[in-house]
């Protein structure tokens, strides 16, 4: 396959058949693939963060409320409710 060099760009070439431009930089390509990996584990990482804390915000809202009743039920008892 002949390759035309692309101008000003040591590491890339032109493929005359199908146009496309070819990195053949391999070491660039793989740091930039093991950067991609890294940035999506952390995504997930983040994406898992910020799903716990929605489920403690659930968790403590429940807490709170049930707070709340037995707050409302001991003080209703406190003035004779149910009498």
């Amino acid at each position: 396959m002949n390759k035309i060099k692309v101008e000003n760009h040591p590491n890339l070439y032109r493929d005359p058949n199908t146009n496309m431009i070819i990195n053949s930089d391999v070491g660039s390509y793989n740091s930039y693939i093991n950067l991609k990996r890294a940035k999506e584990k952390e995504l997930g990482r983040i994406q898992k963060l910020e799903s716990d804390i929605n489920e403690v915000k659930s968790d403590l809202s429940e807490i709170k409320n049930l707070l709340r009743s037995l707050a409302n039920e001991s003080w209703f008892n406190s003035i004779g409710g149910y009498e």
